[in-house]
């Protein structure tokens, strides 16, 4: 029997796929909901957010202040929504300042539907302790990209003996903006 010329898709594929699609929507209506923000950015970064969370950084949803885990950072707050839609979507729990945890979700659907708008756990560029899963605050273009290589510098010293190495630890990964790295 010769093999079909159509690829079939496999579950995972279409799960992967369906997830995807769910990133953009969330950034589409809340975008449209807030009648302010930039959808594209969010849309067309999906894959790659959804790859990153889903295959390579390390963390616990149950415990988003777990000490090992990996930190994300996005720097570049016009596309925020690819943040909280992955908070949304992967669970993560909040916890309130003093770093208890309260077990329930840190961005709930409601928090999207009030994206930008005053008071909002999900504000137009995210806020370090507003909103948990929130690593930093990257305010200005560049300094989500400096914090990165900050939180990366102490395990280079005495007890390592190369950056590669200290790299293995954990992963700090920052999404720049274009600006930032022009």
């Amino acid at each position: 029997m010769a093999a079909s010329a159509i690829p079939i898709a496999s579950p995972g594929k279409q799960r992967d796929q369906l997830c995807i699609n769910t990133i953009r929507t969330l950034a589409m209506d809340a975008v449209q909901q807030a009648n302010s923000g930039h959808p594209g950015t969010p849309m067309g970064m999906a894959p790659v957010i959804y790859s990153l969370w889903q295959q390579f950084l390390r963390f616990d949803p149950e415990d988003p202040i777990w000490p090992n885990r990996d930190r994300f950072v996005l720097s570049f707050g016009h596309a925020s929504m690819l943040l909280y839609s992955m908070l949304h979507l992967c669970g993560v729990k909040a916890v309130d300042s003093d770093y208890e945890r309260l077990g329930e979700p840190c961005v709930k659907l409601e928090d999207i539907k009030k994206f930008r708008q005053l008071e909002s756990k999900c504000p137009g560029h995210p806020e370090y302790r507003w909103t948990s899963g929130v690593e930093t605050t990257t305010g200005p273009l560049g300094q989500g990209v400096a914090t990165s290589v900050a939180w990366r510098l102490p395990n280079v010293g005495w007890h390592t003996t190369s950056i590669a190495e200290a790299l293995k630890s954990s992963i700090t990964t920052c999404m720049p903006c274009a600006a930032t790295v022009a």
